[in-house]
């Protein structure tokens, strides 16, 4: 798909203006009040190619999301005075990028995840090549995926994943397809989905 970023910016406004109804409802994991957290959509241009950078968690025993594909961000300290500040202070953080080196577009749909974060993601052009500086306590690596193979309804689907093996319940989650060895999936997975259906309908 063609990639223009001044026509994402206008459709992640109508969403937000609420001139189009796409955000679907959040779903009601945990319990009643939410902990606040924000990640960057980081999009750039690859060799002519628009891809999203992703960063692969370092293994941790005590976290649960450790090796997971994810984008950069985290929960929002006492003294962010908003969100996008949220996403570019952690993304500063965990991969050394400079927040006026990104070009805000806006904001995508909000998810809660199972562990009751209401994580708002925002979207940003980031210049290319970069210079990455990695937080290894933190981030593994990075990686990068086209943004025309995500869109690719062939190339991701919903599969019943059980949070709890012993209570038996499961509950829909996307899955990618592998990935240069890594695998996309969970709530960074349904941001994805979210963000590009939202740019890749009609104004």
């Amino acid at each position: 798909m063609k990639i223009d970023p001044e026509v994402i910016r206008g459709k992640l406004l109508q969403i937000y203006d609420q001139k189009v109804k796409y955000c679907p409802p959040i779903p009601g994991f945990g319990g009643t009040e939410k902990q606040p957290a924000a990640v960057l959509i980081p999009l750039l241009l690859d060799k002519e190619i628009w891809k999203i950078l992703f960063i692969k968690r370092t293994h941790h025993i005590e976290d649960r999301h450790s090796g997971q594909i994810a984008f950069p961000g985290g929960r929002a300290n006492h003294d962010d005075i908003s969100l996008q500040i949220t996403a570019l202070r952690e993304a500063e953080e965990e991969i050394g990028i400079n927040p006026d080196d990104v070009n805000i577009l806006g904001k995508s749909c909000p998810i809660t995840t199972i562990t009751n974060y209401e994580v708002t993601p925002y979207v940003g052009v980031l210049p290319w090549p970069y210079s990455l500086n990695l937080s290894r306590i933190e981030v593994e690596k990075t990686i990068l995926i086209p943004v025309n193979w995500l869109i690719n309804p062939q190339h991701h689907q919903v599969k019943s994943w059980k949070p709890d093996p012993a209570s038996g319940i499961g509950i829909p989650v996307i899955f990618f397809e592998e990935y240069q060895g890594e695998i996309l999936w969970g709530a960074t997975a349904q941001i994805v989905v979210d963000f590009l259906e939202i740019i890749h309908t009609s104004p």
